[in-house]
């Protein structure tokens, strides 16, 4: 586990971010016990926590990475940290062969909702959530969604703390072959697209599923389309499109999303104010 405050921390778009946030000469505090902690599952390289992670720094919360594709071990429960961030990644949300680490992720997601930690999944990481809680995950039949996507709000929406605020028709920067075809028993969509029913939903008090990525920038984008070029084209989309789109949307990317992560951040923070009180 690789904590995250007087370090750089590494964006997905190798933008190095300290715990002086980004244009805030804040002094880092100097007691780490201090700062409340997330636990970060880093299920490969070039997924890291990017602007959520920026974000999450800035109001003054420290990541424990865990990059587990490097067999680093996750810890067996979420004693000492105040929310659990689950990123994305390509493998499915059961292949426990390809990810050994997974098993171990459903029971911290489990873990976390039992106990009204605060919960974060983005797209693999909403997957899992919504698997380890009883919902599906299907591979889509009609090939991936890709590119900047605009979202649409759903009634439960209205008054939610973190995604009420996300205005109609907000885009989004996807890029996922599966998707959750049906929610755990008592969840709530929040979040909804014209190609994918559960871009988000609520799970528990204070637990959040992403279909989408809130980290990413256009770089990782473009990397990610460079990696899957053969196997976007194949599935009749055009990578160069694909990235251009979410280079045009960015700046909304950046204000939508990251007002998502600092709400986020804030429930983290009052979730370890109440826990220290």
């Amino acid at each position: 586990m690789t904590s995250q405050t007087s370090e750089p921390i590494q964006t997905s778009d190798t933008t190095a971010v300290t715990g002086e946030a980004a244009g805030d000469h804040t002094p880092v505090p100097a007691a780490r016990e201090t700062i409340p902690a997330v636990l970060v599952i880093q299920h490969e390289e070039d997924a890291g926590p990017g602007l959520v992670g920026d974000r999450l720094v800035r109001a003054g919360l420290r990541l424990d990475v865990v990059r587990a594709w490097r067999g680093e071990p996750l810890p067996e429960d979420l004693r000492g940290h105040a929310g659990l961030l689950v990123l994305g990644g390509s493998v499915n949300c059961r292949d426990d062969g390809a990810a050994p680490w997974l098993p171990r992720v459903r029971t911290l997601v489990r873990e976390a909702v039992a106990g009204e930690v605060p919960l974060l999944g983005i797209c693999l990481g909403g997957q899992i959530v919504a698997d380890a809680l009883g919902g599906s995950v299907a591979t889509r039949t009609r090939g991936p969604e890709l590119g900047a996507v605009p979202l649409r709000r759903l009634a439960a929406v209205e008054g939610d703390p973190v995604l009420g605020g996300v205005p109609e028709g907000a885009r989004a920067a996807q890029w996922h072959w599966d998707e959750v075809d049906r929610l755990p028993a008592g969840a709530v969509p929040l979040l909804t697209g014209e190609d994918c029913p559960y871009q988000a939903f609520r799970v528990g008090s204070v637990g959040w599923g992403l279909q989408f990525h809130p980290e990413v920038e256009s770089g990782t984008v473009a990397r990610w389309a460079e990696a899957d070029d053969a196997q976007v084209r194949a599935d009749g989309g055009d990578p160069v499109a694909v990235v251009a789109s979410v280079r045009e949307a960015e700046p909304e990317l950046r204000t939508v999303w990251g007002a998502v992560s600092g709400a986020w951040g804030a429930i983290v923070q009052a979730h370890a104010a109440a826990r220290a009180a």
